[in-house]
């Protein structure tokens, strides 16, 4: 009986220790004023093309409290549920500086990108954003916007990255302790 008393401010004090970091690694945080957590994505964020009518937009994004030690960060827009059987990288971008806090609006188009900061090639062949394009008739697709706190100022590579090898180094940069946070933001769209 006495154990169990003793063990049980412990228990509580390292419960508490576990919901504060699980707190504040979930204050990282990605939104956009364009797309909300789960909802659709409109006609702006939609590619043109294979028979798609969008505007290919690339929507604004907004960060908030990265993980302390972030010297980069990387973006990047996935659809797990292309038809492809390995899914579809729609906008690859890293070593965005650690003092950015967003995109804005069409950032890939218009190049206002933050200085140093490279987009490398999609699964349309090109860099830049390409949005969201599923088949005719599939259910919704999820549209994963995933941004990294890393603590590296740079990935070892260029424009000319795959997305795969992009996401390779990503992985592994996670296994070696180097992400140091990860935010997502998840909208679908399907026609």
């Amino acid at each position: 009986m006495r154990r169990l008393l003793f063990a049980a401010p412990l228990l509580l004090a390292l419960c508490a220790l576990s919901a504060g970091q699980a707190r504040a690694a979930g204050d990282f945080r990605l939104t956009s004023p364009q797309i909300s957590d789960g909802a659709f994505l409109g006609q702006e964020q939609v590619f043109n093309g294979f028979g798609c009518t969008g505007k290919n937009v690339s929507p604004a994004l907004n960060w908030s409290n990265p993980p302390k030690g972030a010297k980069s960060f990387a973006l990047t827009v996935y659809d797990p549920d292309a038809p492809t059987g390995s899914g579809w990288w729609h906008w690859v971008v890293f070593d965005i500086p650690a003092a950015s806090r967003s995109l804005p609006l069409q950032a890939a188009a218009a190049g206002r990108l933050p200085k140093g900061t490279v987009e490398s090639l999609t699964d349309f062949g090109a860099p830049g954003y390409g949005g969201a394009c599923p088949p005719p008739g599939d259910r919704p697709h999820r549209y994963i916007f995933t941004l990294y706190a890393l603590a590296t100022p740079r990935l070892d590579m260029d424009a000319t990255a795959m997305p795969a090898q992009v996401g390779f180094a990503l992985h592994a940069l996670e296994l070696e302790g180097k992400v140091l946070g990860k935010a997502t933001l998840t909208a679908r769209y399907g026609r």
